[in-house]
């Protein structure tokens, strides 16, 4: 299985990013296999045909399993993850990719933003979704647990999806 953390924050190694990286070794028991920092493709991302963006476009679509993260901000996510997407076909784009939303904020107020906002854009682009998104507190998640108990309850559904596609 190959895995792929893919971070929308804006800031280059981002508690997104580590956090997300933990809900993939959670998951699967291991480190994912690439790790995507979108803030550091750069400009690449406010047009098409860069290089960098494409590969980074084609590794995540290539991947079976892939955490999709991102602060909150303005009340959904980022517009780098937004610029990221942007650049994946939709209805295909990601096709055959289990996909799990991740979000992180300052308080429990956007706890339902990963499943609202991020989840049915994942699905647009084609990737499925077997479990319901995870958000967490910026300020707790490395001491909450909240990780070690999201993967207990759906390593099972999300393993398995992408054993079947």
């Amino acid at each position: 299985m190959v895995t792929t953390v893919v971070a929308g924050n804006p800031k280059p190694g981002s508690r997104t990013l580590e956090a997300a990286t933990r809900l993939a070794e959670a998951l699967t028991g291991r480190s994912p296999d690439h790790v995507i920092d979108v803030i550091g493709l750069g400009s690449g991302l406010l047009g098409w045909g860069d290089e960098a963006v494409a590969a980074a476009v084609s590794t995540t679509a290539a991947s079976d399993l892939v955490v999709v993260a991102s602060p909150t901000f303005k009340a959904t996510y980022t517009g780098v993850l937004k610029l990221f997407l942007d650049q994946f076909a939709t209805g295909d784009g990601l096709r055959d990719v289990t996909a799990v939303p991740l979000m992180l904020g300052g308080g429990p107020a956007h706890a339902l933003a990963p499943d609202l906002l991020l989840k049915p854009v994942l699905v647009e682009l084609g990737a499925t979704c077997p479990a319901p998104g995870l958000y967490l507190l910026d300020s707790s998640y490395t001491d909450d647990g909240r990780i070690a108990e999201y993967a207990d309850r759906w390593r099972g559904a999300v393993t398995a999806q992408t054993t079947s596609v």
